[in-house]
């Protein structure tokens, strides 16, 4: 999908929206970004999510409605009203379209959008990964696939080692490194299956459980397992039919140093052909899109390698950043107002702009301007 125009969906009131190779949502809480990330999923992969139902006993509805509340979670249909109107790539989609006619197939079709959901830690029961049928009934479908998608490459994996992280020819040695000292401090992960299947991770001579790790450790372990799966160790650079990537708030639990490894692994997704949608709170992404903005203008190309501190003699980080300058990355904002949100671009990150909501990234930035304000005030009169 290239272009997604919507007018009156839940809170979006407009929003215009081209997609470039990296794409940032940022705004407050229940401004619609979910919305509209599993909207996209939706109207790329109607058929696969049909299908995967159907697999897991469920019967695809005839109702429109239904059809929203079980593919968005329960009581979501009502995002769709009577003044409604879905534009994808310039072809006007009815609501009508989300239930299938008689003779439209499903039973072959393929997974083109991967989608990491913020609930992500909700897929752990105790110390592993539950089904797609164990997730709560009401959750969204991306939830459950997700759940289910890492269960099933957990156990793959498991047959051929226990070992989780860190491993050798998963993900590139530059960003496992920074994994491995800002997430898992040199912790070693392993499946314990002694009985039952668990994640561990050995911290000395003891082997922690994955219900005793930190907050960060927890988030980041389904992203680990999604990185591991979408960025096959093999001559495959990605995963099969998969050609965009939605991460929703890749940054819960984090550190900002941890928070620079997931960007690198998501430039590295880039590098190997994905296009990469994020939602995020964190100004740390907008930070790195600021900068990528400014690299890529005046074509500073060793940018990159000093925003990251990595050696520019490192064959894996020149082929990561190798193309990256040629990307285009946008932003935009979901801005609540009186009558519903607006979605504005502010890609351009411009802190001169006139139109606060570009200066201020979406907000993310106003806190720490309106301190850095406040005490250069009165430091000065204080002088």
């Amino acid at each position: 999908m290239k272009t997604l125009n919507i007018k009156n969906l839940g809170p979006i009131q407009s929003a215009n929206i081209d997609f470039g190779d990296l794409t940032f949502f940022v705004g407050p809480q229940a401004s619609g970004k979910s919305i509209v990330l599993q909207m996209v999923k939706l109207l790329e992969d109607k058929a696969y999510i049909r299908r995967i139902y159907e697999e897991q006993g469920f019967t695809w509805p005839t109702d429109s409605d239904k059809v929203l509340d079980l593919v968005l979670g329960e009581g979501m249909a009502g995002i769709w009203e009577k003044a409604t109107e879905l534009e994808a790539d310039r072809i006007t989609i009815k609501q009508s379209q989300f239930r299938f006619k008689t003779d439209e197939p499903f039973e072959d079709s393929k997974e083109s959008v991967f989608y990491i959901p913020a609930q992500r830690v909700m897929c752990f029961q105790g110390d592993w990964l539950k089904s797609f049928y164990t997730v709560e009934s009401s959750a969204p479908f991306v939830l459950k696939n997700f759940s289910e998608q890492i269960r099933q490459y957990s156990d793959k994996m498991l047959l051929k080692s226990p070992d989780v992280f860190p491993k050798a020819q998963y993900l590139k040695a530059p960003i496992r490194k920074v994994i491995e000292s800002s997430v898992y401090q040199d912790g070693n992960i392993k499946i314990d299956n002694d009985g039952r299947k668990r994640f561990k991770q050995s911290i000395g001579k003891n082997l922690v459980p994955f219900m005793s790790w930190s907050a960060g450790q927890k988030e980041f372990m389904s992203l680990l397992l999604s990185f591991y799966l979408l960025c096959p160790p093999s001559k495959a650079s990605k995963k099969t039919d998969v050609n965009t990537i939605i991460i929703e708030e890749p940054e819960m639990g984090l550190h900002p140093k941890a928070i620079e490894g997931v960007i690198l692994q998501i430039l590295d997704l880039m590098e190997r052909g994905y296009k990469v949608i994020v939602s995020t709170h964190s100004p740390v992404f907008l930070e790195f899109a600021w900068a990528f903005t400014y690299f890529k203008e005046v074509g500073f190309e060793d940018g990159l390698f000093e925003l990251f501190s990595l050696p520019k003699k490192d064959q894996q980080v020149k082929q990561l950043f190798s193309s990256l300058l040629e990307k285009e990355v946008k932003t935009y904002f979901f801005d609540r107002q009186e009558l519903g949100v607006k979605v504005r671009d502010i890609s351009t990150l411009d802190a001169e702009d006139t139109n606060s909501a570009v200066a201020n990234w979406g907000g993310l930035s106003s806190f720490a301007s309106r301190a850095l304000d406040i005490v250069a005030t009165h430091a000065a009169n204080a002088d």
